[in-house]
């Protein structure tokens, strides 16, 4: 498999507040147990900020990359030469994008925490996804790459 001329990578990770949730959750769950005793209430604090900080960690970092003429979003593997244009969105279009602008059918990797997002029309008629929206931090150099995939895979 040939890597793309640009490969990308980036991973979404999770904002600062939601590990301070994280150990606020296993505050809380700590609590609930101190009625049990010591043992119980460290064994709260520990495997409730254990558990809170996996789903943060789990839901709120997934990756995107740009490898071997694929577009790998989450869960999406997408080939760059079923992509057409992409377009840099702003944190004003991006929010238009998600809301009213939104279409159902479209691919939405979506992290309300980013504010920047970039939308991938998808040309492929097999394929009913009429775009990808991808919430980014660099939208700019992912849609670089995608165009650099799609040149070198042409």
């Amino acid at each position: 498999m040939q890597l793309s001329a640009t490969p990308y990578e980036e991973r979404l990770t999770a904002p600062r507040s939601w590990w301070l949730i994280s150990f606020l959750v296993g505050v809380s769950l700590a609590l609930i147990l101190l009625p049990f005793g010591t043992l119980p209430l460290l064994g709260g604090l520990v495997g409730g900020t254990a558990v809170a900080a996996v789903v943060a960690s789990a839901y709120g970092s997934p990756r995107i990359r740009v490898v071997g003429g694929l577009l790998i979003a989450g869960e999406a593997k997408i080939p760059v030469s079923a992509l057409g244009a992409a377009q840099v969105l702003d944190a004003e279009e991006a929010r238009a994008w998600r809301t009213y602008k939104a279409d159902p059918r479209a691919f939405l990797l979506l992290r309300a925490y980013i504010p920047r997002a970039l939308r991938v029309e998808v040309t492929d008629p097999q394929d009913p996804t009429p775009y990808l929206y991808l919430s980014t931090r660099e939208p700019e150099n992912l849609a670089a790459a995608i165009e650099a995939a799609r040149e070198a895979h042409a």
